[in-house]
């Protein structure tokens, strides 16, 4: 077995994960169950980093994405098809320029189609047929094992990424403050653009509100939450380590599809939406809006369904949880 000289991810293994049973978390705390262990042994946490069967734990791999100012762990999750091969290939190849963790979620069961690409053997491969990178986000990428990385970005597999760098975007977005971000949307040939805040601005490196007065959408300065501000769209969100704590835990396990996550990721973003969530303008992207999971029509209807779900659940949620408005308020105020 090679090992790559700078590089996390440096074997495949594939995971049956139809065959795992789920995993339950207790609420409670850990406390009371590890009282027969000594503090100074307690793990935690986990990551994603590959172990050499030889390698001493002080040679472990380096994984931080370093420009002039600072260094940044980051990984790349993606579920992906073979269908797709070139255009996740053209992804990966950018992200390895930054010295990023690769993972990738197969939901098609085919792996072996990959193994002529010369980064293969370092990426992470999962293999679940017919499963969602939401579902897989849910199951695998736990905050405590992805603890170690500053940034985490969940992206699809029909993006074009020919103006994209990585280290550009994480000096903007730490130098912004900007816990929730995305890549602004080229408009000349993305296809699929649904709300015009994802949209590119020309004239600014990062842009967090949209201005529109059409019809009757309404966005102005007074706007305080989507689709005005405060959001991104659910095909290519980067998290910060703290945020992504708390958007897991607002994926629900059952809602595959993550529809009406993108209205509700704001509320993670670590303080005033308005002002931590942005969309980046100088490194754009393509959105080339590919269905890859077939029966579009039957997707489309589970997920409006799913769509529904969320909803209700949010909002019993927010009935019953009475001091979560003052929490929030709380919470916008002291991380402004």
């Amino acid at each position: 077995m090679s090992v790559a000289p700078f590089l996390s991810l440096l074997f495949t293994s594939q995971v049956d994960a139809q065959r795992a049973q789920p995993v339950v978390a207790s609420k409670g705390s850990w406390r009371s169950v590890l009282q027969g262990l000594p503090h100074g042994i307690v793990e935690s946490s986990s990551d994603l980093e590959f172990k050499s069967l030889w390698q001493s734990s002080s040679s472990g791999s380096r994984i931080a994405v370093e420009n002039t100012n600072h260094s940044y762990s980051t990984l790349l999750a993606m579920a992906v098809g073979i269908s797709q091969k070139k255009n996740v290939d053209a992804t990966v190849r950018r992200f390895l320029l930054g010295n990023c963790s690769i993972i990738l979620f197969h939901y098609d069961g085919n792996t072996d189609g990959w193994c002529d690409l010369e980064w293969n053997d370092k990426a992470l491969h999962i293999v679940a047929r017919n499963q969602t990178k939401w579902w897989f986000a849910k199951r695998f990428l736990h905050p405590d094992v992805v603890s170690v990385y500053d940034y985490i970005f969940l992206w699809d597999e029909d993006l074009g990424v020919d103006n994209f760098h990585l280290d550009r975007y994480l000096h903007l977005m730490s130098s912004e403050g900007l816990e929730i971000s995305q890549p602004a949307l080229d408009p000349r040939r993305s296809v699929d653009i649904h709300h015009r805040i994802t949209v590119r601005n020309r004239m600014t490196k990062v842009h967090r509100r949209v201005y529109d007065h059409r019809g009757s959408l309404k966005c102005s300065d007074e706007s305080q939450g989507p689709p005005c501000t405060g959001w991104i769209e659910g095909m290519a969100p980067v998290f910060s380590r703290a945020a992504w704590k708390c958007v897991w835990h607002l994926i629900q396990n059952d809602l595959v599809h993550g529809w009406g996550l993108d209205m509700k990721l704001g509320y993670c973003a670590q303080g005033d939406r308005t002002k931590k969530v942005g969309v980046i303008d100088t490194e754009f992207i393509v959105h080339k809006g590919i269905p890859t999971l077939g029966g579009s029509s039957k997707i489309r209807r589970q997920s409006t369904s799913e769509l529904e779900t969320f909803k209700a659940r949010w909002n019993k949620a927010v009935k019953e949880d009475r001091e979560w408005e003052h929490r929030v308020r709380n919470l916008t105020k002291r991380k402004k």
